[in-house]
C-alpha cells in the first residue's frame, strides 16, 4: 500500500470518526431534528442524512458547523471531541471556522396563501429582505 493510500485511508478514518459523534448527537435528539437542522442550513433532509453518515466519505462543510452546533445543542465535551476529529481529518478547514460570521434562525408565521408559487414568491422576498439588510448593517461596522 502506498503513503498516500495510508493518508487517504486516515483522512477517510477521521471523517468517520467526527460523523460518528455528529449521528450519535441526532439519534439522541427528538424526531424531526433532521428536518429542523436542513432548514436552517437551508438544505433538504437528505443532505443532513448524507453528512451525518459515517459510511459516506463526503466531509461536513466548515460553514454549516456553527448551525449544527446551534440547533443540535452539543454537550461541550462532545463539541470538543467533534472539533477535534475534525480538525484531525481536515486541518486547513478548521481554521477557518472562526471567520464564518455566525448566524441564527428566525422562524417567521405566515398565512398559507394557497398556492405553492405565491407562498415561494414571499420566502423568497423575505430571504432576499433579510440577506440586503443583513449587508447594509455589516456596511455600516
Amino acid at each position: 500500500m502506498t503513503e498516500a493510500a495510508v493518508d487517504g485511508a486516515g483522512e477517510v478514518s477521521a471523517v468517520a470518526e467526527y460523523k460518528r459523534i455528529f449521528k450519535e448527537i441526532l439519534d439522541s435528539r427528538p424526531s424531526g431534528m433532521r428536518i429542523r437542522l436542513a432548514h436552517a442550513m437551508g438544505k433538504n433532509r437528505s443532505f443532513v442524512s448524507q453528512i451525518s453518515n459515517p459510511a459516506y466519505p463526503v466531509p461536513i462543510p466548515v460553514q454549516h458547523l456553527n448551525t449544527i452546533f446551534d440547533v443540535c445543542h452539543f454537550p461541550p465535551p462532545t463539541k470538543a471531541a467533534f472539533l477535534k476529529a475534525y480538525a484531525r481529518a481536515h486541518p486547513r478547514r478548521i481554521g477557518r471556522l472562526s471567520a464564518i460570521p455566525h448566524e441564527r434562525l428566525l422562524a417567521l408565521h405566515l398565512p398559507d396563501l394557497g398556492s405553492n408559487k405565491r407562498n415561494g414568491q414571499i420566502d423568497a422576498l423575505l430571504q432576499e429582505f433579510a440577506r440586503r439588510l443583513v449587508a447594509i448593517l455589516q456596511h455600516e461596522k
